[in-house]
C-alpha cells in the first residue's frame, strides 16, 4: 500500500519533474540534452554489466577505487555507470572514458525502471553509500538481480527522517542482497529500520582507499614555480555552496592582515554557481584569475576561482591549509579525506553530519579543527600559518588516520565476488 500511494505521487508530480528539467536545463544542458534517459529511454547498452549507481560527485568520487578495482578484477564484464546528476556524470566520464558505459538512472517510476532494466539486464547492481529507491530495489528484487548498497552511510538525522516513512522504506531494505554499512553506528540504523541482519556487515569507508595520482606532485610542483607559490601561504576553499562564499571571503580578508601575500583558492561545488561566485569575488574587491579563462596567478592576485571539473585534487596538493564545504549551510559537509590524504591539515563549519565519525576521528587526531563563522575560521588557519612545525605536524596526523583506515575495498570485492557467484 506505501509504495502504491508513493508511485500514486510520483505520477502526479510527472508535470512538475519535465518543468524542472527543462528549467535546470537553462544553464547546464546536460539535463535536457537526456530527458530520455530520465524515463527509460537509454540506448547501446551493453547487456549483464556490472552496474554501480553513483547519484552526484561526491558518490562518483567515493566510487572511484572500486570502479578501478573492477575493471581490473573483471576485464570481460562490460561496467555500466549511472548518475543522477550532471556533475556526477561529467565526473564519470573524466574519470573513465570509455572504459565504462555512463548513462542516468531514470526517475523512479515503475514503468521507467523496467525499461531500463528490459534493456541492460544487469547481472549485479551497487548502489553508492544511500540512494536508496523503492521501485529500483523492488524491481531487482522481482528479476532476481542481486544489489550491494556499498559504502552505506546513513546519519542520525536521515535515519529519523526515515522513520517517519518506514512502510515504504523497511520493504526497500529488505531487498537488498548485501548492505555494507561504512561504520557499527550506520548498521545499527538501517538494522532499526528493519534490515535484515543477515545482509548487514560493517566495511568500513571505501573514501579512506582513496588513491593519489602518481602525477600529482609533479603537477603540483610546476604550477607553484609558474604561479611563484614559494613563500606564499595558501588556503583552498574546496566544495562550498551558496551562502558560504562570502564567510570564506571574509575570513579571508582577516587572514589577509597578517599574511597580506596570502592566496585563495575558492573552488564551488556546483559549476552552474560559477559566474555568481564570480561576481561575488569582485563585487568584494579581490584581484581574481579564473581557471576556466587559463588564466595564471600573477602576484597581484589574491583569489584564485577553480571553476572546473576533476582539478580538486590539484588545487588540494597546493594547499597550507585547506576548508571543506557544505558545513557553515545546513549541507552536512563534503569528504575531508582528500586532504587528509595529501596531509594538509583541515578546518570545517560545524555541520558535518555526513561524515560524523570521519570528523570526530579526525579532529582527535588534531588534523581537522570547525570554527562557526568567518573570526573563527580565520584564527584557526591564522594559527596554523604561523606555526609551520605544527601545521605540518597535523596535516600528517591526518594523513596516518587515512593509511590506518585502510581496506574498506577489499572487503567490497569480496562480497562482490561472491554476489556474482
Amino acid at each position: 500500500m506505501a509504495r502504491w500511494l508513493y508511485n500514486v505521487l510520483l505520477h502526479f508530480l510527472l508535470p512538475l519533474v519535465y518543468l524542472r528539467l527543462f528549467w535546470r536545463g537553462r544553464t547546464t544542458p546536460a539535463y535536457k540534452h537526456n530527458i530520455s534517459e530520465r524515463f527509460g529511454g537509454h540506448q547501446g547498452l551493453p547487456k549483464h554489466a556490472i552496474l554501480i549507481h553513483a547519484v552526484s560527485l561526491g558518490e562518483t568520487l567515493a566510487s572511484q577505487p572500486l570502479v578501478n578495482a573492477l575493471l581490473k578484477q573483471y576485464p570481460d564484464y562490460p561496467l555500466i555507470i549511472t548518475n543522477t546528476t550532471a556533475t556526477g556524470a561529467e565526473r564519470a566520464r573524466a574519470l573513465w572514458g570509455d572504459k565504462v558505459h555512463q548513462c542516468y538512472l531514470p526517475y523512479d517510476y515503475p514503468w521507467a525502471m523496467q525499461r531500463f532494466l528490459n534493456h541492460c539486464q544487469p547481472r549485479l547492481v551497487i548502489i553508492m553509500e544511500t540512494e536508496l529507491w523503492p521501485n529500483f530495489l523492488a524491481k531487482l528484487h522481482q528479476q532476481h538481480i542481486p544489489s550491494l548498497l556499498a559504502n552505506a552511510r546513513l546519519s542520525a538525522k536521515s535515519a529519523q527522517g526515515y522513520g517517519k516513512i518506514r512502510a515504504l522504506v523497511t520493504p526497500m531494505l529488505q531487498s537488498l542482497s548485501v548492505l555494507a554499512a561504512q561504520d557499527n553506528a550506520t548498521a545499527e540504523r538501517f538494522l532499526a529500520l528493519g534490515t535484515p541482519p543477515s545482509t548487514v556487515t560493517v566495511t568500513g569507508s571505501l573514501k579512506f582507499d582513496l588513491s593519489i595520482p602518481d602525477n600529482l606532485p609533479q603537477r603540483a610542483l610546476e604550477f607553484k614555480t609558474a604561479w611563484q607559490l614559494q613563500g606564499r601561504p595558501v588556503w583552498v576553499a574546496a566544495s562550498t555552496h551558496d551562502g558560504e562564499d562570502i564567510i570564506v571571503l571574509e575570513a579571508f580578508k582577516l587572514i589577509q592582515r597578517y599574511f597580506p601575500n596570502a592566496l585563495l583558492l575558492l573552488v564551488p561545488r556546483h559549476p552552474e554557481r560559477f559566474d555568481k561566485v564570480a561576481e561575488l569575488i569582485s563585487k568584494q574587491g579581490f584581484s581574481m584569475a579564473r581557471r576556466s579563462l587559463q588564466q595564471d596567478v600573477e602576484p597581484s592576485v589574491s583569489v584564485f576561482l577553480g571553476d572546473s571539473i576533476g582539478e580538486l585534487l590539484l588545487w588540494l596538493a597546493l594547499a597550507d591549509v585547506a576548508f571543506i564545504g557544505g558545513s557553515l549551510v545546513n549541507v552536512g559537509g563534503h569528504n575531508p579525506l582528500e586532504p587528509a590524504a595529501l596531509a594538509v591539515p583541515i578546518v570545517t563549519g560545524l555541520t558535518m553530519f555526513n561524515f560524523q565519525q570521519i570528523t570526530d576521528t579526525l579532529i582527535e587526531a588534531g588534523a581537522l579543527k570547525q570554527g562557526k563563522d568567518s573570526q573563527e575560521l580565520a584564527a584557526i588557519v591564522c594559527d596554523w600559518l604561523k606555526n609551520p612545525e605544527q601545521k605540518q605536524k597535523d596535516g600528517q596526523a591526518g594523513l596516518q588516520v587515512v593509511l590506518a583506515n585502510r581496506g574498506a575495498l577489499a572487503k567490497h570485492l569480496v562480497i562482490v565476488d561472491r554476489l556474482l557467484k
